[in-house]
């Protein structure tokens, strides 16, 4: 069909990718992206594994993502833009791995332990 998918994930978000050749239009959840996320930061984050690979403005990338903030939302897509990018062209491979761009970032949100406030914060200590 001419286009590639790939699933990216970050924190508690999941972003199914879908990318083509096309003129570098990206859509969030039937939103431009530019809309969708507001943060400069995150739209930058965004386009890192086009820029990396030289392809910018080469493919139109749709993608949905549910789940988590928008800053882990926004990791997913980058993680999946990168795997579609490789499904696509299995020799870009090796500059987006250099790049760090295939790794999953594993770190999230530690969960909340019993008889603390938080998951390290103890509860404030009185003396009286």
């Amino acid at each position: 069909m001419g286009r590639s998918y790939a699933t990216g994930r970050r924190k508690n978000a999941i972003a199914r990718v879908w990318i083509k050749r096309g003129s570098g239009k990206i859509t969030v959840n039937g939103r431009e992206f530019e809309n969708y996320f507001g943060r400069p930061v995150l739209r930058m984050l965004i386009n890192q594994p086009f820029g990396a690979a030289a392809r910018n403005d080469q493919y139109d990338v749709f993608c949905t993502v549910v789940g988590g903030g928008l800053s882990g939302q926004a990791g997913a897509v980058r993680h999946g833009i990168s795997r579609a990018l490789i499904n696509f062209e299995p020799e870009l491979r090796k500059v987006l791995k250099a790049g760090g761009f295939l790794t999953r970032d594993s770190r999230a949100v530690e969960r909340k332990k019993y008889g603390k406030a938080k998951a390290r914060r103890s509860f404030q200590f009185s003396k009286r």
